[in-house]
């Protein structure tokens, strides 16, 4: 018991000291480069996604043609990959502002229309 109470009154001592000296700059830049990563992230799983669903896709249609499977998974399949197409878009309307605009500068775009070039499927 008597580490226990050790350990908090570090963590508290800590917790103090960081809050004391720690500027806003400081919070800015982290949660710019944490917003940059995550950016970064998503436009690579949502690429990985868009591949296997693909695949399975097509796997689906062929066993929904052959009655192996329902029709709903496949429409239930490609419109859980529309909304990940179209996520950066409904973010952006919800918030107003452009998602991903961090310190790393990548951006999300939309996989439907990129409205600047006007090219079908022109993401990062």
């Amino acid at each position: 018991m008597k580490i226990l109470k050790k350990m908090l009154i570090l963590c508290s001592l800590v917790m103090v000291f960081t809050l004391i000296f720690a500027d806003a700059s400081f919070a800015a830049t982290i949660m710019g480069t944490a917003a940059g990563k995550a950016v970064t992230i998503f436009n690579h799983v949502k690429m990985i996604i868009f591949v296997v669903g693909g695949f399975g896709l097509v796997g689906i249609a062929f066993q929904a043609i052959f009655g192996k499977v329902k029709w709903t998974w496949f429409a239930g399949l490609a419109v859980g990959l529309a909304i990940l197409a179209a996520a950066s878009s409904i973010v952006n309307y919800a918030t107003g502002v452009d998602m991903g605009t961090g310190a790393e500068g990548d951006k999300v775009v939309d996989t439907f229309l990129d409205a600047g070039k006007g090219n079908i499927g022109s993401g990062n």
